[in-house]
């Protein structure tokens, strides 16, 4: 049996709105409201650790190109990463 991970007690106040979906869905899955913040900040980290992925490897690719076109692209993708749309 595997060794699971130690837990932390955090304590979170959540806006009304955002506690109501999490209590909902956590209806809609049968499972805990805890258990829907966990797979949802999970998720999250997931999330942001893929965008720094790609930023990374489109920098990269900036770096690389001689095409000016394509660095053009690439400079207005990582700006709208960046700043946004």
């Amino acid at each position: 049996m595997p060794k699971s991970e130690k837990s932390t007690r955090q304590s979170v106040s959540l806006p009304t709105g955002i506690a109501k979906h999490v209590r909902a869905i956590a209806k809609t899955r049968k499972t805990s409201a805890n258990r829907v913040l966990v797979d949802l900040i999970e998720a999250g980290l997931q999330s942001k650790e893929g965008e720094k992925e790609r930023f990374f490897a489109l920098a990269n690719r900036l770096s690389e190109s001689r095409d000016p076109g394509e660095r053009q692209r690439i400079k207005k993708e990582l700006a709208r990463m960046t700043f946004g749309e």
